[in-house]
């Protein structure tokens, strides 16, 4: 993986973490236990600090950075979706960031919240635990219920297996030509839960 030291300070990445060949980790990152970081995230530490927890999933595109004097902070399960970027901020645990949404300097997220898909979370802004944070820019809209919140840690704890199984198997190889015989294909131990397909679907369109 692409590791920079600044400083002198180099990133630390905990050996049961999987960080993609193709992310980016400069400087005062980090990863603690059981993390996924995906394709082509850059998560730089060479202005401040950034924390990351147990569990927690930065997905594809993610930018993380941190500005002067200030300490990111992702606290434990939480679940940054595809392109978010986080600046200076503090996520607490089980957070969902939805896709492209941006979180700014000093805003603070409450535990267990949502932060729908393309909203823009101003600098400062706090919310409580267990909120629907939407819009730009964006407000608490509503409670969340206990289902949409299982539906996420069903979500996450997915995430934390593909880590687990990407450690193990994902590796860089040619393409085949054609098809071949009996071709496998991927098998999950944790699945989300289908049951809840509609509860999906209208937390998706949020978040």
């Amino acid at each position: 993986m692409p590791v920079y030291q600044i400083d002198g300070v180099t990133p630390v990445v905990h050996p049961s973490s999987y960080v993609h060949p193709t992310a980016v980790i400069i400087g005062d990152v980090i990863i603690g236990p059981d993390c996924y970081i995906g394709p082509l995230a850059s998560l730089r530490g060479d202005f401040g600090p950034i924390h990351i927890g147990r569990g927690v999933n930065i997905q594809d595109s993610c930018v993380v950075h941190s500005f002067q004097d200030i300490t990111v902070v992702i606290e434990d399960y939480a679940h940054i979706g595809h392109c978010a970027t986080l600046h200076g901020c503090h996520i607490k645990a089980g957070v969902l960031v939805g896709m492209s949404a941006t979180v700014m300097d000093k805003a603070v997220v409450g535990e267990r919240s949502f932060v729908a898909a393309h909203s823009f979370v101003k600098t400062g802004d706090q919310f409580d635990a267990e909120r629907m944070i939407l819009g730009t820019p964006a407000k608490d809209v509503r409670a969340l219920s206990s289902e949409e919140m299982a539906w996420k840690h069903s979500g996450t704890e997915a995430y934390i297996e593909l880590g687990r199984r990407s450690k193990l198997s994902c590796i860089e190889t040619e393409a085949l030509a054609e098809v071949e015989e009996n071709r496998p294909t991927i098998k999950f131990e944790t699945k989300v839960d289908t049951k809840q397909e509609t509860l999906a679907k209208k937390s998706g369109d949020e978040a």
